[in-house]
């Protein structure tokens, strides 16, 4: 008679316990805002403001970015931060490698960075809201985007939302851009602009050839096989394209991420991969005081494998249909 209590308390000990569990923010001093749920760390956003003190503080402070935690690690990222193969790939992180605008003096400015930030810069200026209940959480991060002279030419309300659904973290991510100049554009390429997600610096070194990524065209693709954008290869496979998954290889573990594109954005959009975990699209558009520039993405990231069609279904639901 005591068989079935005995593996059902089992089964239950071995269950993430979230029944009661709370979102929970935790500020440290003006560098990190840390969430949790109930005693599992979900997030860190990233947003110590710029020091200019020395090159390699420069480096680790230029732009806001946001980093996840490894499932039930406390000290141990799913995504990469400063340093590594390509420093300026971080976590969940957004920008532009070629802006160009022409300052309220007429000055023009050209190949304003804020994606590699050699000069160019995104720093966080304040929180406008924060949130956290059992089902979800949020903030909003007011950020200016400075010029290579140092100067503001835009700001940025970035909002980020969290959630659990099912097996995923989910992670909606909002941007609004309002310039401060008279006219401003947003460029660059694939590679290095746009809205992108960069797995942790140990799938660079130990398992990017096990990196496999999910099309809505062609399905699974093999491991460690990418395929990009260029001019000579705009085609269904890079443009335009509802949705995008990866799988990696993390401390023996596989992990996946869906990335969602909403139809509002501008288009064409145009996506890139790289084995090492780096993924997601980029556009390019014009951007005025009268019509800021509103982006909307989710991410949905698991413990585990991710099929086309239930990459499909999220897509759908994220945009509306």
């Amino acid at each position: 008679m005591r068989k079935p209590i005995l593996v059902a308390t089992l089964l239950m000990a071995c269950l993430p316990q979230f029944a009661d569990a709370q979102f929970s923010w935790k500020d440290t001093g003006g560098k990190y805002l840390d969430l949790t749920h109930g005693s599992r760390s979900i997030a860190r956003y990233v947003y110590e403001p710029i020091d200019d003190s020395s090159t390699e503080r420069r480096d680790e402070t230029y732009k806001p970015f946001c980093h996840l935690y490894e499932w039930w690690s406390r000290d141990s990222f799913l995504t990469k931060g400063p340093g590594g193969k390509y420093t300026h790939h971080r976590g969940i992180f957004y920008g532009f490698s070629r802006i160009s605008y022409t300052d309220e003096a007429g000055v023009e400015h050209e190949k304003v960075d804020t994606w590699h930030c050699r000069k160019a810069a995104q720093v966080h200026r304040e929180f406008t809201a924060q949130e956290a209940t059992a089902d979800r959480a949020s903030f909003t991060s007011r950020i200016d985007w400075l010029g290579d002279d140092g100067k503001a030419f835009a700001s940025e309300e970035r909002t980020m939302v969290f959630s659990l659904k099912n097996k995923d973290i989910v992670v909606d991510f909002t941007s609004t851009l309002t310039p401060l100049v008279s006219s401003l554009r947003l460029d660059g390429d694939p590679q290095h602009a746009g809205f992108q997600f960069r797995a942790s610096q140990s799938v660079f070194e130990k398992t990017a050839n096990a990196t496999t990524y999910i099309r809505p065209v062609s399905g699974v693709g093999e491991p460690g096989a990418t395929i990009n954008w260029s001019p000579k290869t705009d085609n269904e496979q890079t443009r335009n394209q509802p949705w995008k998954g990866m799988a990696f290889r993390l401390n023996d573990k596989t992990y996946a991420v869906a990335y969602l594109d909403s139809p509002e954005n501008p288009k064409p959009a145009r996506y890139s991969e790289r084995n090492y975990g780096r993924f997601g699209s980029y556009f390019a558009t014009g951007v005025t005081k009268e019509k800021p520039l509103t982006v909307t993405y989710q991410l949905a990231i698991r413990q585990g494998e991710m099929t086309p069609e239930e990459i499909d279904a999220m897509s759908k639901a994220f945009a509306g249909n």
